[in-house]
């Protein structure tokens, strides 16, 4: 009688599984969502930029004005841009 309680009490314990490893999978570039309505412009460092913002003219601390690109690709808020 005890033997079978102790049987009955073993078969009712979980057994611990090995899980099978993952396989590496292939990493999915991360798609982004294209924007419209961005436009190239001529920085004043002389590279190309591509900014989806308005163009603005603020004022600079010496007294003068600049015109800017307003959020622009690569994360930069304004771009100063060369007339």
């Amino acid at each position: 009688m005890k033997i079978l309680a102790a049987a009955l009490l073993l078969c009712s314990l979980p057994v611990p599984r090995i899980a099978p490893k993952e396989s590496p999978r292939l990493q999915e570039p991360a798609t982004q969502q294209a924007r419209r309505g961005g436009r190239w412009y001529l920085a004043q460092s002389g590279h190309a930029i591509y900014c989806y913002g308005p163009v603005m003219t603020i004022k600079q601390p010496e007294g003068g004005l600049q015109r800017v690109a307003t959020y622009c690709k690569g994360g930069e808020a304004m771009v100063p841009l060369r007339d």
